[in-house]
Formats: structure tokens, sequence, C-alpha cells
């Protein structure tokens, strides 16, 4: 399967579906998934707040201080 998109690939033969489904068949096998770019963007427009994996708790990072959504709120404030 990984074989058969990576020559298609390399020939330049486009095969959506057989390289959509591997990258799903790599996310789901998984045990801890890449969402930091996901939760990042959440934080920044909605101040949702993310957990890392080198600290305990809940952060929220300032992203810019010009742009403020209408539910921004500091972690001082979460309870989760």
């Amino acid at each position: 399967w990984r074989r058969v998109v990576g020559a298609s690939i390399a020939a330049g033969v486009p095969v959506p579906g057989f390289s959509t489904s591997l990258s799903y068949f790599d996310t789901y096998r998984r045990a801890r998934l890449p969402a930091n770019l996901v939760q990042a963007q959440r934080d920044f427009f909605g101040s949702h707040t993310y957990q890392r994996l080198d600290a305990d708790g809940w952060f929220h990072t300032l992203w810019d201080p010009t742009f403020s959504s209408g539910d921004s709120i500091t972690t001082s404030q979460y309870n989760a």
C-alpha cells in the first residue's frame, strides 16, 4: 500500500484516494495525534486554551495583542 502510493507519486500519477486512506490509517494507528496546529488555531481565535506534554495544566498564549475575540478569556478565569 505504501509502496504503491510512493511509486505512483514518483511516476507522477495522482492517487488521491490511496494517499488519503494511507494518511488516515497512519493517523488512526498512532497513540498520540499531532493536533498542535489545530489547538493553536483554536486558542488564537477563541482562547480555548491548550495542554502541553512537558508541563501540567492548561495554557493560553496571547498570540497577537492587537487581536481580540469576543469570547477571550485568561487561564486564571478558566475552570475545567
